[in-house]
């Protein structure tokens, strides 16, 4: 079974920067895609970005730029660069692995933005 754990959560000034992993319990060669979601306090989950096995990568409009996604296959981590982040960029950072039949959902990790 797949299991996804997000670890580097933190709270962090406006104009900072936060690296987020995560990591999975089998090689991320055989997961099709993985990425993350985020959900504000009030809001709808909604999705930041992925990459998938290929090495292909997207982003949400808002985060063009300033988050990089990237994976270690060798250490089955992937991660979330974040970059000039916002007070709109806070919120809890869902990690997720894209499988044939299933999407498999990590616990989540809060990222707080404030001075």
């Amino acid at each position: 079974q797949v299991h996804v754990v997000e670890s580097g959560g933190g709270l962090v000034q406006p104009g900072g920067s936060l690296r987020l992993s995560c990591a999975a319990s089998v090689s991320i060669f055989s997961i099709y895609a993985m990425g993350w979601y985020r959900q504000a306090p009030g809001k709808e989950r909604e999705w930041v970005a992925s990459t998938t096995s290929g090495g292909t990568t997207k982003y949400v409009d808002t985060v063009k730029g300033r988050f990089t996604i990237s994976r270690d296959n060798a250490k089955n981590l992937v991660y979330l660069q974040m970059n000039s982040l916002q007070p709109g960029d806070t919120a809890v950072y869902y990690c997720y692995a894209l499988l044939r039949d299933s999407k498999v959902w990590g616990q989540g990790t809060l990222v707080t933005v404030s001075s």
